[in-house]
């Protein structure tokens, strides 16, 4: 007589699925407990859980990490997508209530979040407070496309020199103006406002070389036939500050970030006497119709338009 299969689905929830998933990426059962905000032995004994409903053997543990059986490496493949689409599924369903709820996944360069998303998150926060922000820091190309490829709700970035599809709504944010940070005994520290050629006479501090303000500052030099010399290039701009501080160079910044990282007296800040330095920052977010009430309530309060309570 031909084995007989049985109809009968063993139980498996999503929560053991996604443990399953963040260990296998992890490779690490203490690693994933710590990414996923849970005992490692409550973990370990959920995968076991798991193990035993489809009666099959998922991790091979030693003491060097664990690895992925055959069933678990087929696994792991299918549980991201199963992973993916309730995350979609719950987004969804979110989105069709009338209560502003959930959670809005929010990608912001850095200038953005140092120097004007605090004040207008915490508004938000006041207003819906049953709104999560799950927000990120990435560069502002990576924002725009994680807006292209749905998976940032909201972005923030830098406007020109990046190509916005039109598969994008966008709406103004900021302005915030380039200036100049020095050291105080710097010879240009006596002067009220500086050109950028007598700024690029100095070594530098870069910031996030590559990133769209690099890459502007060195477009502006290559018109300008300016030569640059960058005496370090860190990755932030408060480090930047930290490395002007110290007499390693001087830097140019968005007028956000000399707020808040060199306003000290350790410091000089000096406009640049210069018709580009305006520097302008967008939202954007992919076009959806009916957009989730929680994303559009988001987009609302970072135009700078009132928050009302939802």
């Amino acid at each position: 007589m031909p084995s007989v299969i049985s109809s009968r689905l063993p139980r498996v929830d999503a929560y053991s699925m996604r443990l399953f998933v963040t260990t296998a990426q992890e490779g690490s059962i203490a690693r994933a407990a710590e990414r996923e905000h849970i005992a490692a032995s409550a973990l370990s004994r959920r995968i076991a859980d798991l193990e035993h409903a489809l009666g099959v053997a998922l991790l091979l543990r030693s003491p060097r990490g664990i690895e992925l059986t055959e069933a678990g490496q087929h696994l792991l493949v299918q549980g991201m997508r199963i992973d993916d689409d309730l995350r979609a599924l719950v987004h969804t369903v979110q989105s069709l209530g009338s209560e502003v709820v959930g959670t809005v996944r929010l990608f912001a360069n850095a200038s953005a979040i140092v120097g004007f998303l605090p004040e207008r998150l915490k508004a938000f926060s006041v207003a819906h407070p049953q709104v999560r922000i799950a927000l990120q820091e990435h560069r502002s190309w990576e924002v725009v496309r994680a807006c292209m490829e749905d998976r940032a709700d909201v972005g923030i970035a830098v406007a020109g020199g990046i190509e916005v599809p039109r598969s994008l709504e966008s709406w103004h944010f900021a302005f915030d103006p380039l200036m100049v940070v020095l050291p105080p005994g710097h010879p240009l520290a006596s002067r009220e406002r500086l050109r950028f050629a007598e700024v690029a006479a100095y070594g530098l501090v870069g910031v996030q070389e590559g990133g769209s303000l690099d890459q502007f500052i060195r477009e502006r030099a290559d018109a300008a036939r300016l030569s640059l010399e960058f005496n370090v290039t860190v990755n932030g701009f408060d480090a930047a500050c930290r490395m002007v501080e110290a007499g390693l160079g001087i830097a140019v910044v968005p007028t956000s970030a000399a707020a808040a990282y060199a306003g000290t007296s350790s410091f000089c800040r000096r406009p640049l006497d210069e018709p580009w330095i305006g520097r302008e920052l967008r939202l954007h977010a992919l076009r959806k119709s009916p957009r989730r009430r929680a994303v559009g309530a988001l987009i609302e309060t970072l135009e700078g338009r009132l928050p009302t309570a939802g």
